[in-house]
Protein backbone atom coordinates (compact mmCIF):
# COMPACT_ATOMS: atom_id res chain seq x y z
CA UNK A 1 0.00 0.00 0.00
CA UNK A 2 1.43 3.32 -1.05
CA UNK A 3 1.93 6.43 1.70
CA UNK A 4 -1.06 8.42 2.98
CA UNK A 5 -0.40 12.13 2.26
CA UNK A 6 0.45 12.69 6.07
CA UNK A 7 3.42 10.00 6.55
CA UNK A 8 4.81 10.51 2.62
CA UNK A 9 8.86 10.94 2.90
CA UNK A 10 8.30 14.33 1.88
CA UNK A 11 6.33 15.12 5.55
CA UNK A 12 8.70 13.43 7.51
CA UNK A 13 10.48 16.35 7.45
CA UNK A 14 9.13 19.38 8.54
CA UNK A 15 9.01 22.53 6.23
CA UNK A 16 11.30 25.44 7.29
CA UNK A 17 9.69 28.79 6.66
CA UNK A 18 12.75 30.69 6.28
CA UNK A 19 10.73 33.52 4.91
CA UNK A 20 14.14 36.18 4.40
CA UNK A 21 15.71 33.29 2.36
CA UNK A 22 12.47 32.06 0.43
CA UNK A 23 11.76 35.80 -0.68
CA UNK A 24 15.84 35.83 -1.74
CA UNK A 25 15.38 33.21 -3.98
CA UNK A 26 12.39 34.25 -5.54
CA UNK A 27 13.17 37.55 -6.14
CA UNK A 28 12.66 36.92 -10.17
CA UNK A 29 9.68 35.36 -10.12
CA UNK A 30 8.11 38.32 -7.88
CA UNK A 31 8.89 40.97 -11.22
CA UNK A 32 5.16 40.94 -11.80
CA UNK A 33 3.19 43.11 -9.47
CA UNK A 34 -0.39 43.90 -8.94
CA UNK A 35 -2.96 45.50 -6.27
CA UNK A 36 -5.93 43.67 -5.27
CA UNK A 37 -9.26 44.92 -4.86
CA UNK A 38 -10.89 43.89 -1.93
CA UNK A 39 -14.19 44.33 -3.19
CA UNK A 40 -13.54 42.23 -6.01
CA UNK A 41 -11.68 39.43 -3.43
CA UNK A 42 -12.06 36.47 -2.32
CA UNK A 43 -9.50 34.39 0.41
CA UNK A 44 -9.48 30.77 -0.24
CA UNK A 45 -8.23 28.69 2.84
CA UNK A 46 -7.77 25.26 1.04
CA UNK A 47 -8.09 21.79 3.63
CA UNK A 48 -6.88 23.45 7.06
CA UNK A 49 -8.17 19.66 7.99
CA UNK A 50 -6.51 17.66 11.37
CA UNK A 51 -5.10 15.38 8.47
CA UNK A 52 -3.04 17.83 7.27
CA UNK A 53 -2.08 19.60 11.34
CA UNK A 54 1.75 18.75 10.91
CA UNK A 55 2.84 20.40 7.85
CA UNK A 56 -0.30 23.58 8.54
CA UNK A 57 1.00 24.49 11.55
CA UNK A 58 4.06 26.70 10.16
CA UNK A 59 1.72 28.75 8.68
CA UNK A 60 -1.87 28.63 11.04
CA UNK A 61 -0.82 32.30 12.65
CA UNK A 62 -0.37 33.63 9.37
CA UNK A 63 -3.26 32.78 7.96
CA UNK A 64 -5.61 33.21 10.80
CA UNK A 65 -4.14 37.09 10.63
CA UNK A 66 -4.87 36.88 7.48
CA UNK A 67 -8.68 35.61 8.42
CA UNK A 68 -8.80 38.55 10.77
CA UNK A 69 -7.95 41.24 8.55
CA UNK A 70 -10.31 39.86 5.55
CA UNK A 71 -13.24 39.87 7.69
CA UNK A 72 -12.77 43.25 8.54
CA UNK A 73 -12.28 44.45 4.85
CA UNK A 74 -15.73 42.16 4.45
CA UNK A 75 -13.74 39.92 1.62
CA UNK A 76 -15.65 36.39 1.24
CA UNK A 77 -13.91 33.68 2.62
CA UNK A 78 -14.00 30.08 1.43
CA UNK A 79 -12.83 26.87 3.46
CA UNK A 80 -12.46 23.96 1.05
CA UNK A 81 -12.46 20.41 2.85
CA UNK A 82 -11.29 17.08 1.41
CA UNK A 83 -13.12 14.38 2.18
CA UNK A 84 -14.56 11.43 0.48
CA UNK A 85 -17.58 9.03 1.22
CA UNK A 86 -16.51 5.91 -0.89
CA UNK A 87 -13.23 5.86 -1.69
CA UNK A 88 -14.01 3.05 -4.53
CA UNK A 89 -16.09 5.33 -6.12
CA UNK A 90 -15.21 8.41 -5.69
CA UNK A 91 -11.83 8.28 -4.97
CA UNK A 92 -10.36 7.69 -8.57
CA UNK A 93 -6.60 7.82 -9.35
CA UNK A 94 -6.04 9.72 -6.50
CA UNK A 95 -6.80 7.16 -3.88
CA UNK A 96 -4.61 4.33 -6.01
CA UNK A 97 -1.71 6.81 -5.90
CA UNK A 98 -1.95 7.30 -2.24
CA UNK A 99 -3.27 4.10 -0.90
CA UNK A 100 -5.48 5.93 1.95
CA UNK A 101 -7.61 9.13 1.58
CA UNK A 102 -9.79 11.07 4.29
CA UNK A 103 -12.67 9.87 4.80
CA UNK A 104 -15.86 12.33 5.48
CA UNK A 105 -17.14 12.69 9.30
CA UNK A 106 -13.81 10.97 10.69
CA UNK A 107 -11.66 13.37 13.04
CA UNK A 108 -9.05 14.00 10.34
CA UNK A 109 -11.72 15.62 7.98
CA UNK A 110 -12.63 17.87 10.81
CA UNK A 111 -11.24 21.37 10.49
CA UNK A 112 -7.94 22.25 12.28
CA UNK A 113 -9.37 23.52 15.57
CA UNK A 114 -7.66 26.92 14.95
CA UNK A 115 -9.65 27.60 11.99
CA UNK A 116 -12.85 29.33 13.45
CA UNK A 117 -15.87 29.59 10.58
CA UNK A 118 -18.27 31.84 10.92
CA UNK A 119 -21.69 31.37 9.45
CA UNK A 120 -21.25 33.55 6.33
CA UNK A 121 -18.33 32.13 5.71
CA UNK A 122 -18.76 29.07 2.46
CA UNK A 123 -17.15 25.79 2.61
CA UNK A 124 -16.48 23.68 -0.27
CA UNK A 125 -16.25 20.22 -0.01
CA UNK A 126 -14.17 18.91 -2.37
CA UNK A 127 -12.59 15.06 -3.59
CA UNK A 128 -9.71 16.27 -5.90
CA UNK A 129 -6.47 18.86 -5.78
CA UNK A 130 -8.11 21.09 -7.11
CA UNK A 131 -11.19 23.37 -5.53
CA UNK A 132 -12.64 24.03 -9.03
CA UNK A 133 -13.27 20.11 -9.89
CA UNK A 134 -17.40 19.07 -9.47
CA UNK A 135 -17.27 21.65 -6.95
CA UNK A 136 -19.73 25.11 -7.36
CA UNK A 137 -16.48 27.00 -6.29
CA UNK A 138 -16.16 28.66 -10.26
CA UNK A 139 -20.08 29.91 -9.71
CA UNK A 140 -19.97 31.18 -6.30
CA UNK A 141 -16.86 33.40 -7.08
CA UNK A 142 -18.42 34.64 -10.21
CA UNK A 143 -22.19 35.19 -8.73
CA UNK A 144 -20.10 37.52 -6.31
CA UNK A 145 -18.07 39.45 -8.96
CA UNK A 146 -14.72 37.88 -7.60
CA UNK A 147 -12.04 38.31 -9.88
CA UNK A 148 -9.02 38.19 -7.53
CA UNK A 149 -8.06 34.92 -5.70
CA UNK A 150 -5.94 34.92 -2.78
CA UNK A 151 -4.72 31.24 -1.58
CA UNK A 152 -3.13 29.65 1.37
CA UNK A 153 -3.72 26.42 2.44
CA UNK A 154 -1.82 23.01 2.30
CA UNK A 155 -0.12 21.39 0.34
CA UNK A 156 1.46 24.01 -1.67
CA UNK A 157 2.75 21.70 -4.17
CA UNK A 158 -0.52 19.29 -4.45
CA UNK A 159 -4.01 21.16 -3.73
CA UNK A 160 -2.63 24.70 -3.58
CA UNK A 161 -0.78 24.89 -6.81
CA UNK A 162 -3.81 22.46 -8.80
CA UNK A 163 -6.27 25.50 -7.59
CA UNK A 164 -3.97 28.19 -8.88
CA UNK A 165 -3.70 26.99 -12.17
CA UNK A 166 -6.68 26.45 -12.76
CA UNK A 167 -8.27 29.41 -10.88
CA UNK A 168 -5.58 31.43 -13.73
CA UNK A 169 -7.00 29.08 -16.32
CA UNK A 170 -10.35 30.48 -15.47
CA UNK A 171 -8.91 33.95 -15.53
CA UNK A 172 -9.12 35.21 -12.00
CA UNK A 173 -5.80 37.26 -10.83
CA UNK A 174 -3.73 34.42 -8.55
CA UNK A 175 -2.32 36.16 -5.61
CA UNK A 176 -0.60 32.94 -3.74
CA UNK A 177 0.69 33.35 -0.27
CA UNK A 178 4.36 32.66 0.31
CA UNK A 179 4.42 32.17 3.78
CA UNK A 180 0.38 31.67 4.07
CA UNK A 181 0.68 27.96 2.03
CA UNK A 182 2.97 24.94 3.46
CA UNK A 183 3.96 21.77 2.02
CA UNK A 184 6.12 18.67 3.66
CA UNK A 185 9.41 20.02 2.48
CA UNK A 186 11.01 23.60 1.77
CA UNK A 187 12.50 22.41 -1.40
CA UNK A 188 8.95 21.28 -2.47
CA UNK A 189 7.67 24.55 -1.48
CA UNK A 190 10.37 26.64 -2.95
CA UNK A 191 9.75 24.89 -6.49
CA UNK A 192 5.49 25.30 -6.17
CA UNK A 193 6.04 29.45 -5.72
CA UNK A 194 8.85 29.75 -8.17
CA UNK A 195 6.64 27.53 -10.99
CA UNK A 196 3.45 29.57 -9.92
CA UNK A 197 5.53 32.95 -9.77
CA UNK A 198 6.03 32.74 -13.30
CA UNK A 199 3.46 31.23 -14.67
CA UNK A 200 0.08 31.57 -12.75
CA UNK A 201 0.33 33.81 -9.89
CA UNK A 202 1.11 36.77 -7.96
CA UNK A 203 3.59 36.27 -5.41
CA UNK A 204 2.69 38.15 -1.94
CA UNK A 205 3.21 37.18 1.45
CA UNK A 206 1.25 37.57 4.28
CA UNK A 207 2.10 41.35 5.68
CA UNK A 208 1.92 42.58 2.27
CA UNK A 209 -1.36 41.21 2.29
CA UNK A 210 -2.47 42.61 5.25
CA UNK A 211 -0.88 46.61 4.06
CA UNK A 212 -2.91 46.74 0.43
CA UNK A 213 -6.47 46.21 2.63
CA UNK A 214 -4.97 49.01 5.03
Amino acid sequence: MALPFSDTFEAREDMKLDLEKILKELKPYREKKAQIQPKQAAFLAIDMQNYFDRIAQPVVKNILRVIQTCRQKNVPIIFTQHGHTDPDSDGGILGAWWGELILNGTEDWEFLSEMKIESKDKIIAKKRYSAFFETDLDKILRSRGIQDLIISGVMTNLCCETTARDAFMRDYRVFFLIDGTAAGRSELHLATLKNLGYGFAYLITCDELIQMFE
